[in-house]
């Protein structure tokens, strides 16, 4: 069985390992939320990351160590972030007679969703598109503490 909250993380420890001159360097990001479906643009704390790692060219793994919460990719325009929510609703409705009480639909809706983004890492920077950022999803029903796991690889 996996670790349940972020309280299971606090020990996760930034750390460094080098060889033959590839660099693996990993941290975490906290965020609270509070509810479903909310958004929140983690780019630039992922972006810090990045910076902190010393890698300049490689891939930034990005991932959410949650049943109930996930990562995309996407433009953080606040109509199309409804869209996304509207979709998510019409796809899998929070009101149906699931066997999973309370939050079966939030399960479920993490799981056409990935956890995980990996990014490539070009000069020190994030290589995203002009309207692209990383966003964490909540799919939970209730305000969560939450992790996400950054790992910047390369040299």
């Amino acid at each position: 069985m996996g670790l349940q909250d972020a309280n299971d993380f606090k020990s996760l420890k930034v750390e460094e390992t080098s060889s033959l001159e590839m660099k693996v360097f990993i941290n975490k990001v906290e965020l609270s939320t509070k509810g479903e479906v909310e958004f929140v643009d983690i780019t630039d704390r992922v972006e810090d990351v990045v910076k902190k790692s010393g890698v300049k060219n490689g891939l930034a793994h990005v991932f959410a160590p949650h049943a109930t919460g996930v990562i995309i990719l996407t433009e953080p325009d606040p109509e199309l972030l409804d869209d996304v929510k509207e979709v998510l609703e019409r796809l899998i409705p929070r009101r149906y007679a699931y066997k999973h009480p309370l939050n079966a639909h939030s399960h479920l809706r993490s799981i056409l969703l990935p956890p995980d983004k990996t990014v490539p890492i070009v000069d020190g920077r994030l290589a995203l598109g002009t309207w692209q950022s990383l966003m964490f999803v909540e799919t939970d029903v209730r305000p969560r503490k939450r992790i996400v796991i950054v790992q910047a690889i390369g040299e």
